[in-house]
């Protein structure tokens, strides 16, 4: 009787580490699952094993890039908005493949199948129980965008290099995280 295969949590994990460095470099469509299995020291066998295909394969770096960012703003979450906005930066730095395909667009389009929503959202959650803390109800979600889009666009520029020159990105970054305090501020405690 043959023996199964069985394919670990860490080749799953070095196939979707490899697929985002390939994809980040090359695109989506210039990469196949042979190069892929290659880099990863494996079989293309074990790729759709894993992840019945190139899409499902794609669709999984996003959705394990939004589990993993989700994760560190979890463990951030107790710090408060500020720590917040520190921890994006920070596991962006770690991540930079990975956050460009995230918010890149270019996976979602070479993809046959969608990514999952609900691990997005669930990324999201901790900045938006920061911010009911500080707002209205109504108001979260506005605020949530609001606070995301001020984050991503300064490492998103940082990543990319394209701003002018910036001397402190650190400096620059803690500005960026006082006008958020600045626009959010936590409610005066009532006596």
């Amino acid at each position: 009787m043959a023996r199964p295969i069985v394919h670990t949590a860490e080749l799953r994990d070095r196939l979707l580490d490899v697929t985002a460095a390939m994809v980040d470099a090359k695109g989506p469509e210039r990469i196949s699952l042979r190069e892929i299995a290659q880099a990863s020291d494996t079989s293309t066998s074990a790729v759709y094993a894993l992840f019945g295909g190139k899409a499902q394969l794609l669709v999984a770096v996003i959705d394990h890039g939004f589990t993993s960012f989700g994760a560190a703003q979890a463990e951030t979450e107790s710090a408060g908005l500020r720590a917040l906005g520190r921890a994006y930066r920070t596991w962006a730095k770690a991540n930079p493949a990975l956050y460009r395909l995230m918010f890149g667009g270019a996976i979602t389009a070479a993809a046959d199948c969608a990514t999952d929503a609900d691990v997005a959202t669930a990324a999201m959650t901790p900045l938006v129980r920061a911010l009911a803390l500080r707002v209205p109800a109504t108001q979260v979600m506005p605020a949530a965008m609001t606070v995301w889009a001020q984050v991503h666009g300064a490492v998103s520029l940082e990543l990319a290099d394209v701003a002018p020159q910036v001397s402190d990105w650190d400096a620059l970054y803690d500005a960026v995280l006082d006008t958020v305090e600045r626009a959010f501020p936590l409610p005066a405690p009532s006596s």
